[in-house]
């Protein structure tokens, strides 16, 4: 079951503010003794006093006083440093919003219904041992709410120098588990030294309560409501999405090397469209939460590049995230790179599926521009016909079909996804075919481009001539990208060459749509994958052709000229540019589409032959090793 999006209101987390600053006042606690060994030195020595008689497991009565912990970290000042006030304050907010997603579990369970009951009249039987397994339920749920959200909202910062105890979490209701967590934490923090090394105890604490529950979840079977809950609360910046664990806080700095386009030799039609797509992504309006380009058509929110190895895939990758970026920089916007990979492939059942859901999850923020990669797909995701595979790719497959073109996905055009691998035969057909456009990476190709890169990566650091050579000419990208598009009014993949041949001497011709009906229909007839899905990624491309316009660069060196518009005024500014569709993009796209399964199909076809070469190989040295070991009476078999 998944009940959706839920957003939490003021009015639900408001009730639960008393409770919680109360329990945050002073609450009592019975807790149980782990060990006799007396926490004072002996006088002298470095040893402890052990009594003789065993105390371990005993229990005694402790009171929670957690503010006064907070403000004991600066005995000399009166007041709460903004650091202690902030921990303060998330803490009981989180207490609050925990209660709050208890009352949602509550609903989505009989527990509510069993809660009223039993204040009637006390529940007996079946009844009551349900309604005891769904309160412990709670308690989890509501713990784990309000240590994410600790965890998530806490500043980020460095790490603890002193590794907190582990929790003693009690789930008989939320109300223990809660006074439970307030003791360890102000267990955890007391004696800190400064403001960081309390948030850093705080944060760690945190960590090891998700840690502890997250081991205790088989327990409990009544968390399947839990498990589908989507849960944000806007004004605090946090999301729960079931039993995932988000590290939460501010995101960090994106690390990475950036490639500016010069950098990027060949793989010009690929290059070409990274860029535009760079700026078209700015075009998004986040009041709007919409693209112009996606109500006119053209953009792309997926992709797949393939090429040998050494071909510039991870190139690619650099200049796209670099020219986003960029422009995210000059216009003030968050954007949000991440690759997801094999690294994400865990060895809990379901853990995979939910570790790629937080990466799709991660990237369509519709308060953000986001970017995201799948390198090495083919590792990443199995076929599912893959027998072999993992159950962790078998998950990752379905998630990435389901959210990349499934019933609920929605196209903002605030963000994009691009999957790269070596090997593109070996990604599941549907997942690929997903991919609304096919960029093949194959690197430099003239004697031109080598020159060119050589030129590049040698540097200036030599004093060798240049010879008659004019650098990076070959690179002028309206020059490079008119000569590749016009490779493709021919096809160039053996099994397309011989449809297209065959179309034409049967008379066939393209010069109008029923033409084209017809052509599209002979290439299905000789590769039966090319479906319909194939036919709407071919016309997005030619959309996208058509939209195939130069945004002027100084739309984007300030952010008012263009990027800080109304939608209606990024719309219009747009539509002026925008030209239409001819019959010469439409078979160039045709052909570079087709070529692509082509050229998948082929290499699955050479993968295959080559295996079953090498099969009847063994099998006939295998047969004259037997041969031998028979007539030297070696042979038992």
């Amino acid at each position: 079951m998944d009940i959706g999006l839920t957003t939490l209101r003021e009015e639900d987390i408001i009730p639960h503010i008393a409770t919680a600053q109360a329990m945050m006042q002073r609450s009592a606690v019975i807790v149980t003794e782990k060990g006799n060994k007396s926490k004072t030195a002996l006088a002298g020595t470095r040893r402890r006093f052990v009594s003789a008689v065993a105390t371990d497991g005993l229990q005694r009565s402790a009171d929670v006083r957690i503010l006064d912990a907070i403000s004991a970290i600066s005995p000399e000042d009166s007041m709460l440093s903004l650091a202690q006030h902030s921990l303060a304050y998330r803490l009981r907010r989180g207490l609050a919003v925990g209660l709050a997603v208890g009352d949602v579990f509550a609903r989505q369970t009989e527990l509510e219904s069993l809660s009223s009951e039993n204040k009637t009249s006390a529940l007996s039987g079946d009844k009551a041992a349900q309604f005891h397994k769904l309160m412990a339920a709670s308690a989890f749920v509501c713990l784990f709410t309000a240590a994410s959200y600790l965890s998530q909202t806490l500043e980020a910062g460095g790490e603890s120098t002193k590794k907190p105890d582990e929790p003693d979490v009690d789930l008989d209701t939320p109300h223990e588990a809660f006074k439970m967590f307030l003791y360890g934490l102000e267990k955890s923090i007391s004696g800190a030294p400064d403001d960081p090394e309390m948030l850093a105890r705080a944060r760690e604490f945190s960590r090891l309560t998700l840690d502890s529950l997250l081991a205790r979840q088989r327990r409990f079977p009544e968390l399947s409501a839990f498990e589908a809950m989507h849960i944000r609360l806007d004004n605090d910046d946090f999301e729960l999405n079931g039993i995932d664990v988000s590290t939460g806080g501010k995101r960090k700095p994106l690390v990475m090397t950036f490639k500016k386009p010069d950098e990027v030799v060949g793989n010009h039609i690929a290059k070409y469209q990274a860029m535009k797509l760079a700026k078209m992504l700015m075009a998004y309006d986040f009041d709007r939460q919409l693209n112009p380009f996606v109500e006119m058509g053209g953009f792309l929110f997926t992709f797949i590049g393939d090429g040998n190895p050494g071909t510039g895939k991870t190139t690619l990758i650099q200049m796209i995230a670099g020219l986003i970026n960029e422009y995210c920089e000059v216009a003030g916007y968050t954007f949000h790179y991440e690759n997801f990979g094999v690294d994400q492939i865990s060895s809990y059942q379901g853990k995979s599926g939910q570790n790629c859901r937080q990466f799709i999850t991660n990237i369509i923020d519709p308060r953000t521009i986001g970017f995201g990669t799948v390198d090495d797909i083919d590792q990443v995701a199995a076929k599912r016909s893959d027998d072999r595979a993992s159950a962790g790719q078998q998950e990752i497959t379905a998630v990435l079909m389901e959210s990349l073109s499934g019933a609920n996905t929605v196209i903002r055009g605030n963000c994009t996804f691009g999957m790269f691998s070596n090997y593109p035969e070996n990604v599941d057909d549907a997942l690929r075919q997903r991919a609304g456009a096919r960029w093949l990476v194959d690197g430099p190709q003239t004697i031109e481009d080598y020159i060119d890169i050589f030129a590049l990566l040698i540097g200036d650091n030599h004093k060798l001539k240049p010879g008659g050579h004019d650098f990076f000419s070959a690179q002028e990208i309206k020059k490079a990208v008119q000569t590749a598009y016009a490779d493709y009014n021919k096809p160039h993949e053996a099994g397309m060459v011989k449809v297209a041949q065959h179309f034409q001497k049967n008379g066939g011709k393209l010069k109008t749509l029923s033409d084209i009906g017809n052509y599209l229909h002979a290439i299905k007839e000789a590769e039966p994958r090319f479906t319909g899905r194939a036919i709407k990624n071919i016309t997005d491309a030619i959309k996208m052709r058509a939209m195939d316009i130069e945004l002027p660069d100084k739309w984007f060196e300030k952010p008012e000229v263009f990027m800080h518009k109304s939608y209606d005024d990024k719309l219009a500014m747009i539509s002026k540019l925008r030209k239409p569709i001819s019959m010469e993009m439409v078979v160039q796209e045709v052909h570079r589409y087709a070529d692509s399964e082509f050229r998948y199909t082929d290499k699955s076809d050479d993968a295959a032959v080559g295996n079953l070469i090498r099969d009847q190989r063994i099998r006939e040295r295998a047969a004259s090793e037997i041969t031998v070991l028979k007539d030297k009476g070696q042979w038992n078999g």
